[in-house]
């Protein structure tokens, strides 16, 4: 692995002293080095459409005093512009005599490789792949009126260097394949998608038993949407399926315990440790560790090790998402939850792998139980107030439930509700708890980062469905 810190025009010597003293007499702080590749390629009615690639690379100079943070970046890696960040840098600090904060422990875990995946398959290959997944799609059914394929990768090294001149070192790969549809009848188009991913090679996503996989899905969740009836409006119980569902638990329940919120007291869940905040039952948590996952970090972007962390342990708050400021602010530890979008941004909490742990129903036992409600297969966008903790969703795939069988499927559905009011509600949990695909990506305060979310069946009494039938 090649040193960033050996790109400068200077030693690593005169970079360690530079950092020390813009942080001397902050609370915290670092220099935070990337580099990063990516690559998209989209085919999309039946052209290859856009083919992009990207290298990128700089640093970020950061101290912290209280609540006050200064900082600055640069994408030259010289003496010049590090002197420069830290002119700017050091004003924050404004006369404040505090103890730098200990390094963040060191580990040896690493959740996965470091191979790059952009240059295999090469580019030709994966345009060809991209046509191959068009035209199987367009040939398995008349009513196709659109493809569009796509394929992303991105390779991101990382090193972390604090005052007392400890290196922190990361090298992120990550890889996603998307497909959509679009199919009609007559005037009447519907769409359908699925995608895959991880931090990995491409591999195994881009085998023909795995690209066929997402396209056969995609197409079938189309299809239903095609014949899908208005969705009625009301109260019903609802029965959310497992995996990618749980995107409505990172929305309305992760985003609200995350530290800079509840210590700013601006979420939902603010001041509620160790009070109920969901019905019995209920474990949600943010885990970093899993292998391999799109939302995994070795090391977040503060240099602290990754962590499974219990945020909500049988229905009670037990646990935030800290990064290093706002832990050290609210009197607690940092869980590992730093993270930023790049070397242009500052860190702040932000979720992993966020997700609901398994109960012991089955799922059909779960289906069975509701007399009339709505089955809720995937979710596409939705909306989040996190002060008010309410939310909107919207879903992709659902169906209607009459005397415990799914029967009609149903379009337009958007699901209504307020976070802990809706944990509440919950009143059966699956024993089928899975993580989504590998497909998420969450944004906050404009930065963006690759995350991952999952749940098992749930039932959930008598949510607000908004519809297009009365």
């Amino acid at each position: 692995m090649t040193s960033l810190i050996g790109q400068f025009d200077i030693s690593e010597d005169r970079i360690k002293r530079i950092v020390a003293d813009t942080i001397q007499g902050a609370d915290d702080g670092e220099l935070f080095l990337e580099i990063s590749q990516s690559e998209a390629l989209m085919f999309d009615n039946g052209k290859l459409k856009t083919a992009n690639f990207n290298t990128d690379q700089g640093f970020g100079l950061r101290a912290v005093a209280g609540e006050a943070s200064g900082y600055a970046h640069s994408s030259e890696l010289s003496e010049a512009a590090l002197l420069r960040a830290s002119d700017a840098v050091s004003a924050v600090k404004g006369g404040y005599s505090g103890t730098l904060a200990a390094a963040p422990a060191r580990t040896n875990r690493h959740l996965y490789g470091d191979e790059n995946p952009i240059p295999s398959p090469s580019f030709e290959a994966k345009a060809k792949l991209l046509q191959e997944i068009d035209a199987y799609l367009r040939s398995a059914d008349p009513r196709v009126r659109q493809v569009t394929a796509s394929l992303a990768s991105s390779w991101q090294q990382v090193e972390i260097l604090r005052a007392d001149g400890e290196v922190a070192r990361d090298v992120r790969p990550l890889v996603r394949v998307n497909v959509s549809v679009v199919v009609g009848d007559g005037d009447r188009q519907e769409s359908g998608s699925y995608g895959m991913g991880g931090r990995k090679a491409f591999g195994e996503f881009l085998t023909e038993e795995s690209w066929r996989h997402a396209a056969d899905e995609a197409l079938r969740q189309a299809l239903v949407n095609l014949v899908a009836v208005p969705t009625p409006a009301g109260t019903f119980d609802i029965v959310l399926s497992s995996g990618w569902p749980g995107v409505m638990l990172h929305e309305a329940v992760g985003h609200g315990l995350e530290g800079d919120f509840n210590r700013k007291k601006t979420s939902a869940f603010a001041g509620l440790m160790g009070q109920q905040v969901a019905a019995k039952g209920v474990t949600v948590v943010d885990d970093g560790t899993i292998a391999e996952r799109r939302g995994s970090l070795t090391i977040d972007d503060e240099g602290t090790p990754s962590g499974r962390n219990v945020l909500i342990e049988d229905g009670k708050l037990v646990g935030y998402m800290q990064d290093r400021q706002n832990a050290r602010l609210m009197g607690m530890k940092a869980t590992g939850n730093g993270r930023r979008q790049g070397y242009a941004h500052q860190p702040m909490p932000r979720m992993t792998n966020t997700y609901m742990t398994g109960g012991d129903k089955t799922p059909e036992e779960i289906i069975a139980s509701v007399k009339k409600g709505i089955y809720a297969v995937s979710f596409g966008g939705g909306q989040v107030d996190i002060t008010s903790g309410k939310f909107v969703f919207g879903c992709t795939e659902a169906y209607m439930i009459e005397d415990g069988k799914v029967t009609q499927p149903i379009k337009g559905a958007m699901l209504i509700g307020n976070g802990p009011d809706a944990m509440h509600r919950v009143s059966m949990i699956g024993n089928d708890m899975k993580l989504d695909t590998g497909i998420g990506m969450c944004g906050k305060a404009g930065q963006g980062v690759p995350v991952g979310v999952g749940q098992p069946h749930l039932r959930m009494n008598q949510m607000t469905v908004g519809g297009t039938q009365v």
